[in-house]
């Protein structure tokens, strides 16, 4: 393996994505991984706890996923980029952390290989059933970041978007793997260090004595410092003022919480990113993330083949959800063509932000493996024979 002086491998690696994933994390500068071994993410902690000692960082297995994430979040504020890595089971146990990990505006990461479920599922087929929940699994009002990675070179290039993205805005960024892609085998390009772009953490650089935890910048974004550097300060998931201390009152709610929503949505345009092909004539769209996208990319070229316009759509950021871009097209095509490995998740969001305007085609595929062409060319075909605007169609197999 080839290695440049800070440690991260360079070059072209043939790897899985699991490996991709931790080679990005190590390379985003993350220095501490906290995991409870599951099914099919174990690859991630592997390949980071093979390299660990060569870079200078922590590898920590805990009793559950509860503790693991409370320990990412206090590694945070220690001053090391830090990450855990998941399944579904071990998301819906981290879920109360993730509150917390909102509530006191850590940056971290939350890398979820998403399996089928409910319960312990099949651990060894692809999922995309913890799109919601990755949204709205925790109680109270916030918004976060998630992102969607298709191939092992997007598991790479995501990871690092995470980081950069949570450093960015002080926030838990979720990046939703499927066990497909985990264990796919391509080949990933590593620059070198010096060419990858990383968001530095913003740190205070005013008297010991005058800092406030979570008083904001212009842009609603707290400075941070480390823990143990001499600093006074109190953090909690209470309702706090600036010092972190518990103020108990509607008034200090919403001077809390509020900014929690709009350092996010305020920067929407920041953070979301689509990758569209042949939009500009299309009649018909296929909205896809992640794994499905694959099997979208070919419909639609196969489709193109036989005359019809259809383009694509893929959400590289699934949150926060691209609905100013759905509304646009929205009216201008015929219709959208959803494929999802759930039985109906993200098509609800498209179909909310399309407003009538445009039939929405639901391709559920849940737990049988990874969607392929066949079923979407299907919807195409559906979508071609109906010209009536409906509120949606679902053909549940």
């Amino acid at each position: 393996m080839k290695a440049d002086p800070s440690g991260v491998l360079t070059g072209t690696h043939n790897i899985s994505g699991n490996y991709a994933c931790a080679e990005g994390a190590l390379a985003a500068g993350c220095r501490f991984l906290g995991v409870y071994p599951i099914a099919p993410a174990l690859e991630v902690s592997e390949r980071f706890l093979q390299r660990a000692k060569k870079v200078g960082a922590t590898f920590i297995q805990m009793e559950d996923e509860i503790s693991t994430l409370a320990a990412v979040i206090g590694a945070s504020w220690t001053g090391k980029k830090s990450m855990t890595v998941t399944s579904g089971p071990g998301l819906s146990l981290m879920m109360e952390h993730i509150g917390l990990g909102i509530m006191l505006e850590t940056p971290c990461v939350i890398v979820d290989v998403q399996r089928v479920g409910p319960g312990l599922g099949l651990p060894s087929q692809p999922s995309q059933g913890d799109m919601m929940q990755a949204r709205w699994g925790s109680h109270g009002d916030y918004e976060l970041i998630a992102l969607a990675p298709s191939s092992s070179q997007e598991m790479f290039d995501f990871t690092i978007k995470a980081f950069n993205f949570s450093e960015r805005f002080r926030i838990p960024v979720a990046v939703m793997s499927d066990e497909y892609v985990a264990h796919l085998q391509e080949e990933v390009v590593i620059p070198r260090a010096k060419d990858i772009t990383l968001e530095p953490r913003r740190y205070f650089d005013g008297p010991i004595g005058s800092y406030l935890p979570f008083k904001r910048d212009e842009d609603l974004i707290p400075r941070m410092v480390d823990i143990g550097q001499g600093y006074k300060f109190h953090v909690t998931g209470l309702t706090h003022d600036d010092r972190g201390y518990p103020i108990m009152n509607e008034e200090c709610q919403e001077y809390n919480v509020h900014p929690l929503v709009k350092k996010i949505r305020d920067y929407t345009d920041e953070i979301i990113e689509v990758q569209e092909v042949n939009i500009e004539d299309a009649d018909i769209i296929i909205i896809s993330y992640g794994v499905s996208s694959k099997a979208a990319l070919k419909a639609m070229e196969q489709a193109r083949g036989l005359g019809l316009k259809v383009g694509s759509l893929k959400l590289v950021t699934v949150w926060p959800f691209p609905e100013k871009r759905v509304a646009e097209l929205a009216g201008k095509v015929n219709a959208f063509v959803v494929p999802e490995m759930n039985f109906g998740q993200v098509v609800l969001e498209v179909e909310r932000c399309s407003y009538g305007k445009s039939n929405v085609f639901f391709i559920p595929h849940g737990g049988k493996g990874v969607e392929d062409t066949e079923d979407i060319l299907k919807a195409i075909n559906q979508a071609v024979q109906d010209d009536r605007i409906i509120d949606r169609i679902v053909e549940l197999r």
